[in-house]
């Protein structure tokens, strides 16, 4: 017997159909705030069912990515109808397959529930899946740790180990009121013409899980230096700097042209700069002083 359960992220409501009645709470904990009341006749932004499927590789499947990190390992294939996507909690742990159709609006979700790691494995299943799936609807799942001060929404970006959560612990500790909406994972769009960041139910290693959302005064890419200074980037240099830091298929052209479509438009609507700092308060300052000027 299955049992469903509906989430709206970012303002997006998508529908997860498992297999028996497990404890969704104890399963997937960074959910709660994000648990609605769906109905199965509006719109989603996709359907994800667990169902038997077969694991077998096609000869005609076309390997896109292999990745390992801190999150274990994902492999990506191309299908004739979509993708098949494999992870693993650990680089050599149990093996979860997804498949999808081009769209990531309706996926077929086999999970192995003996796995202990099942239920990090079936939140890093439904990022993947809602990270390409809001796309296609001007929505762009970023990787970033973002605070908030004053109302405002601040973006921190740079390669893994570059300071982000350093960077944003930093705002928290210099300015009054300054508080984490998501270490790792949020979601931009535009709504009624502002370019907002909205909290999510991923946020890597630090627990910050807000079904919340705020206009954006800034997006700032990190790199280290012996010394601090922040460059504001404009038209197409923003679009450069934000970029490498958006989630998406990048060999799917059709999806990868809507994202640079939506990018475009939101850089538009905020500064955006490049940081060279060290971890100090005063970068944080500085970068402060510098977005408020614009």
């Amino acid at each position: 017997m299955s049992k469903d359960y509906y989430f709206q992220v970012a303002g997006f409501t998508f529908n997860v159909r498992l297999c028996g009645k497990p404890d969704i709470e104890r399963l997937l904990p960074s959910f709660r705030s994000f648990l609605c009341d769906g109905s199965p006749h509006e719109k989603l932004l996709f359907y994800f069912v667990e169902t038997p499927v077969s694991d077998t590789i096609s000869d005609r499947d076309v390997l896109l990515e292999d990745n390992v990190n801190d999150m274990g390992r994902t492999r990506l294939w191309r299908t004739s109808t979509g993708y098949r996507i494999e992870l693993r909690f650990m680089a050599d742990g149990t093996a979860h397959y997804l498949y999808t159709d081009p769209y990531f609006t309706f996926v077929k979700a086999k999970i192995d529930w003996n796995d202990s790691y099942v239920g990090e494995v079936l939140s890093s299943m439904l990022r993947i899946v809602f990270s390409q799936a809001v796309i296609y609807y001007g929505g762009i799942s970023v990787h970033a740790a973002t605070v908030v001060l004053d109302g405002k929404a601040y973006l921190f970006m740079g390669k893994s180990g570059t300071g982000k959560s350093t960077h944003a612990a930093l705002w928290q500790e210099c300015f009054p009121g300054c508080e984490l909406l998501n270490d790792d994972n949020p979601t931009i769009r535009i709504a009624n013409g502002k370019a907002i960041a909205y909290g999510t139910p991923w946020s890597g290693k630090t627990p910050c899980y807000k079904n919340l959302c705020y206009p954006i005064g800034g997006i700032v890419r990190l790199s280290q230096a012996k010394e601090n200074r922040f460059t504001l980037q404009e038209n197409v240099d923003a679009f450069i700097t934000v970029l490498p830091g958006c989630s998406g298929i990048r060999q799917n052209s059709d999806q990868y042209g809507e994202l640079c479509d939506t990018l475009a438009r939101l850089v538009c609507l905020f500064p955006v700069g490049k940081l060279e700092c060290l971890p100090d308060r005063q970068a944080a300052v500085l970068c402060k002083e510098k977005l408020k000027m614009y």
